[in-house]
């Protein structure tokens, strides 16, 4: 049995679409032809579920970066601030994390793409 806690501190919210990222409104081949601005989404609130793990993102008003895993590839979307988050499960290993944000900065195409290959865990870039 283990004793004792284990939390993972995240400043990166990195989701797939299943896992709740917008795809529908945060689409890359969109953002390149005509960039998608803030005002489309300033607003909205967006949820997340089941990432895996216990987990604590950092609070409003602190800024966690967006980013869309794609296929085990990461592609970074800008900043939002986690309005809500929930930890469930009864035992390390089945513990899951879910919650409520919102946007508040989109990159521009150029900077998102730069972003992503400097920023991404080796390999793990979408680019």
């Amino acid at each position: 049995m283990f004793m004792g806690s284990f939390i993972e501190l995240n400043d990166t919210l990195q989701i797939t679409t299943r896992q709740g990222f917008p795809a529908d409104v945060l689409d890359l081949n969109r953002h390149r032809k005509k960039p998608i601005r803030l005002e489309e989404v300033a607003e909205r609130v967006f949820e997340f579920h089941n990432k895996e793990g216990a987990r604590v993102y950092h609070p409003a008003p602190t800024r966690c970066f967006l980013v869309h895993n794609i296929n085990r590839k990461w592609l970074y979307w800008g900043k939002i601030i986690i309005i809500e988050q929930i930890i469930k499960g009864e035992s390390r290993g089945r513990q899951t994390t879910s919650g409520r944000y919102k946007i508040i900065a989109i990159y521009k195409p150029e900077y998102q793409e730069q972003i992503t290959k400097n920023e991404s865990p080796e390999g793990l870039s979408y680019f």
